[in-house]
């Protein structure tokens, strides 16, 4: 159990840890992201729509937040395995972390 106190820090260390967030250029998916990489895991996010993938990156790069981008369509076989092919020569095989967000 957590002392009375303890930092959120010091409970939720995810230094080296690799995550894969899908829908995370915005909304619940976005916030997912910044957390992650607040906690310090090396993070890939995913959308359908690039444009909205590129604010996101903007703004990430603006807040000093360090995110790998790529655009996928989930519902989308070829794009899943792209998905798939792309997170394991970014994160060397190794995922510690999928959240999906998409449904």
């Amino acid at each position: 159990m957590a002392s009375s106190g303890a930092g959120r820090d010091e409970r939720w260390i995810l230094a080296g840890a690799t995550a894969l967030v899908t829908g995370g250029s915005k909304g619940i998916g976005r916030a997912i992201v910044e957390e992650l990489v607040g906690f310090g895991s090396t993070v890939h996010t995913c959308a359908r729509s690039e444009a909205e993938l590129s604010r996101c990156q903007e703004e990430l790069t603006a807040k000093g937040l360090a995110v790998s981008f790529s655009v996928c369509d989930v519902s989308v076989r070829t794009d899943r395995e792209e998905l798939v092919s792309r997170v394991r020569e970014l994160f060397g095989g190794k995922l510690n972390i999928l959240i999906f967000t998409i449904w």
